[in-house]
């Protein structure tokens, strides 16, 4: 169950992380919600994982996730440039992620 809680508390940084973007210094009051909810369930969900997950692989890979879909995000709406380079070290992120779910 840490390991569900951890991805999805990793999805709620993107949508926390690109939230604080829309609302402009938290000048505008829908993205400025979003991010206090994104944000606290994103936290309660990190420390959620880490009762049971050790500090240094449940951060990274919440980081992890959390940078690769803010990422994924900004390249599919263009406020971020597409490349292969780009993509690549994404999927390396992934795999390093996926990588510290297999050797825990």
């Amino acid at each position: 169950m840490a390991w569900f809680v951890l991805v999805v508390s990793g999805a709620m940084e993107a949508v926390w992380a690109t939230a604080l973007d829309k609302s402009d210094g938290l000048s505008r009051l829908g993205p400025s919600v979003v991010f206090a909810l994104g944000c606290a369930l994103s936290m309660g969900g990190l420390a959620y994982a880490m009762e049971t997950l050790p500090v240094g692989t449940a951060y990274a890979v919440w980081v992890g996730i959390g940078a690769v879909l803010t990422i994924a995000y900004a390249m599919m709406t263009g406020a971020e440039s597409v490349s292969i380079v780009k993509i690549c070290l994404l999927l390396g992120i992934i795999g390093c992620v996926i990588g510290l779910k297999l050797v825990h």
